[in-house]
């Protein structure tokens, strides 16, 4: 008997394999025509995404008109949406390039917690940024000494720090998952719960941490921000004059914008069902949420903000004199 359970035991054993590496099916399997122009539209979002994104930073680390809190924050989003685009999009853009979808499960994991982490930043840093708007706009006289450089680095701190603890936890649960049954994640990345759909382990309970957890990170910030905006509205509506009204309303018009298109990319994604037959529509809105808004972020903040473009104006205007300066000195 025993030596049956043996026998038993050591042909499962034998039969199970374990996955060492996943194949992400992308958008399917397209004609090559097709993949070479899917890779060119993404290889021109991800330089938009990162030219956009990187002179942000530039502009807010050299023009001294933008030294201000609220440039302060606008500069770590952009640093944020580098990471995020990425993250995501390189690994992208060499599958479609050498049309090798697999990657190995470690891989997978470190692009999950990348992911996981910097989505918890954004949602902490848009919080911040909406507290910022609420003090400059609801307390003036105080805006000043409230939001010091104390306090900056405290919410910076906090929304970084938070960000990558938050993650940590369930990155650790889902490491530890076995994946014996199937290796295709139907996905164009690797997200949380196409993952553990695949584990062979029983995930009720890391489901539920996760849940917590994203609640835990996601519910607080979001809370505030929509509290902000509303102190916000109700002072901008207590303001006598039209053009006080818009030019109070205009500080904070990019900052809502944003944030509208975050959480209702953000909500659409993880609310709808994830069925076989809404698959398609979680593809197309995680593409909003991954790759288009790093992208359209630095656009919105630059055509929609003055000191922006007044920032982007000096700069270039620095730039032609150098450059005439250099031409005049070869001459």
């Amino acid at each position: 008997m025993t030596t049956t359970l043996k026998s038993l035991e050591s042909t499962e054993d034998k039969n199970q394999t374990y996955i060492t590496e996943f194949i992400l099916l992308g958008f399917g399997d397209h004609p090559e025509a097709l993949q070479i122009l899917l890779f060119f539209l993404f290889l021109l979002i991800y330089f938009v995404t990162m030219a956009g994104n990187i002179l942000i930073l530039l502009l807010v680390a050299t023009d001294r008109h933008l030294h201000t809190p609220m440039y302060f924050f606008l500069g770590n989003l952009s640093c944020f949406e580098t990471c995020c685009s990425s993250d995501i999009l390189l690994r992208l853009l060499s599958s479609f390039l050498t049309g090798r979808k697999t990657i190995l499960i470690h891989a997978c994991f470190v692009q999950l917690y990348l992911f996981g982490s910097l989505g918890s930043v954004e949602c902490y840093l848009l919080s911040a940024m909406s507290y910022d708007r609420y003090l400059a706009i609801c307390k003036p006289l105080h805006y000043v000494t409230m939001m010091n450089g104390k306090l900056r680095l405290q919410l910076f701190a906090t929304s970084w720090i938070s960000g990558f603890l938050a993650s940590a936890l369930p990155m650790v649960l889902i490491s530890k998952l076995d994946f014996c049954v199937s290796n295709k994640i139907d996905h164009f990345f690797c997200d949380t719960f196409p993952i553990i759909e695949l584990s062979c382990s029983d995930t009720h309970i890391l489901k539920l941490i996760i849940y917590v957890v994203c609640s835990i990170v996601t519910f607080p910030p979001f809370t505030l921000t929509l509290t902000s905006y509303f102190f916000i509205i109700v002072a901008i509506m207590k303001i006598p004059s039209t053009t006080g009204k818009q030019k109070a309303f205009s500080t904070c018009s990019s900052h809502l914008l944003v944030v509208t298109i975050f959480y209702g990319t953000l909500i659409s994604v993880y609310v709808i069902p994830n069925t076989n037959r809404l698959n398609g529509l979680h593809k197309i809105f995680s593409v909003f949420y991954t790759i288009l808004t790093p992208m359209l972020n630095p656009i919105i903040y630059s055509l929609r903000n003055k000191e922006v473009k007044d920032a982007l104006r000096r700069l270039t205007s620095f730039l032609v004199v150098q450059t005439q300066k250099k031409s005049q000195k070869w001459t």
